[in-house]
């Protein structure tokens, strides 16, 4: 996207950045790509560019998520003191990680 502009009296607080772009092929040099602004959720919509006041929409765009997890990955689970399983059949489960049994089933 095109710029991004980030209101005075809006730095520092948690807020979303929304895509807008010209609703006409016309604009000034930091509407006409596109440009990203930090708004509150509860602002009134943005209908104009803040620099030349060309009629602008909102684009949809996919959200930025993280992974905010721990890794599961056998390694990482063993260091932390966990046992992780996989199931290897119907009822059937091998360790992969940790201390335990190798094989639990539900046959026992």
């Amino acid at each position: 996207m095109g710029r991004t502009i980030q209101l005075a009296s809006q730095s520092g607080s948690r807020m979303p950045i929304y895509e807008y772009k010209p609703k006409l092929e016309t604009g000034c040099d930091f509407c006409s790509g596109g440009f990203e602004l930090l708004r509150k959720i509860s602002e009134p919509k943005l209908l104009a560019c803040p620099q030349c006041g060309v009629a602008v929409e909102r684009i949809i765009s996919a959200p930025n998520l993280t992974k905010s997890s721990p890794s599961l990955d056998p390694a990482n689970v063993e260091k932390h003191g966990f046992t992780q399983y996989r199931k290897s059949g119907k009822g059937v489960y091998e360790k992969t990680a940790g201390k335990g049994p190798s094989v639990i089933s539900s046959d026992d």
